[in-house]
């Protein structure tokens, strides 16, 4: 019964490690492609509570912020005077909303300006960290640093699955995931535990990247635990609005915020935590 689920993270996982090791070429096409219908779907959920979402807003600001997320370092970056232009895009764009919705002032239109600007920070923002992410503070250590959060997902995915559908009793969220289990969270984080616990253990053997003891606890512990808050508050948002699965993008699977949503929280931790503690 897990073979199948197993064997489809596996396959997806060594994709995610190809368009990773790639970099821009691919990272860039894929981020663009996901984030477009990943917005398509949040406006069609936010729709069947009565909000309207400006979604082309959203598809032109997530276009610029592919750029804009590029890190100061990165020769494109320099070209442009490293300018801090996602923090100036994120601004922008919010002013941009409170313009817009004042100029064409409704019943909605507060309702519109929250839940767009929200929208953008959890999808186009949020995901556009990967990006990042993956030349901080350059093309080979930021490989690295992406990696672990990927390992953390599949794992915690997986584990989560296997020891839930053996084991579990105990709901860990029936209002919000009926079907997650305090068992499942237990197993799948330790799994996750061990697999980027060793993965950064074994590093040095590989590059000269190292991590010391402490930050390796704190990355293989924290990662994790922010990828199961990221699948938690996007069952959340489907429970306020009255859904199941996102969309259809993958059958089976549910649509890409069902399969990207931990990705959106534990890609921004682990930036944080690379910022905060070793750059």
């Amino acid at each position: 019964m897990h073979i199948p689920r197993i064997a489809s993270a596996f396959v997806a996982f060594l994709v995610t490690l190809v368009v990773l090791w790639v970099g821009l070429p691919l990272l860039g096409p894929v981020y663009l492609f996901l984030v477009a219908i990943a917005i398509q779907e949040y406006a069609a959920m936010m729709e069947l509570r009565g909000v309207p979402v400006r979604r082309r807003s959203l598809w032109v600001v997530s276009a610029l912020t592919l750029p804009a997320s590029l890190p100061a370092g990165h020769p494109w970056m320099e070209v442009l005077g490293g300018v801090p232009w996602r923090e100036l895009l994120l601004i922008g764009f919010a002013l941009y909303l409170l313009v817009a919705e004042v100029v064409t002032s409704n019943r909605s239109s507060l309702h519109s300006l929250v839940f767009t600007l929200f929208g953008y920070v959890w999808i186009s923002w949020g995901f556009g960290l990967i990006i990042t992410l993956r030349y901080t503070p350059d093309g080979v250590i930021g490989l690295w640093y992406l990696t672990f959060p990927m390992l953390a997902i599949i794992a915690t995915d997986v584990g989560g699955y296997v020891f839930g559908s053996l084991w579990g009793r105990r709901l860990l969220a029936p209002r919000i995931s009926p079907k997650k289990t305090i068992e499942g969270l237990l197993g799948g984080l330790a799994l996750a535990l061990v697999v980027v616990g060793t993965t950064m253990a074994l590093l040095p053997l590989w590059t000269d990247f190292r991590l010391d003891v402490v930050h390796l606890l704190v990355f293989a512990l924290a990662v994790p635990l922010a990828a199961l808050a990221g699948d938690l508050f996007e069952s959340l948002v489907k429970r306020w609005a009255g859904v199941k699965d996102t969309g259809v993008f993958l059958p089976g699977h549910g649509g890409v915020l069902d399969r990207i949503d931990s990705t959106l929280i534990a890609v921004p931790a682990t930036y944080l935590l690379v910022k905060l503690l070793l750059i």
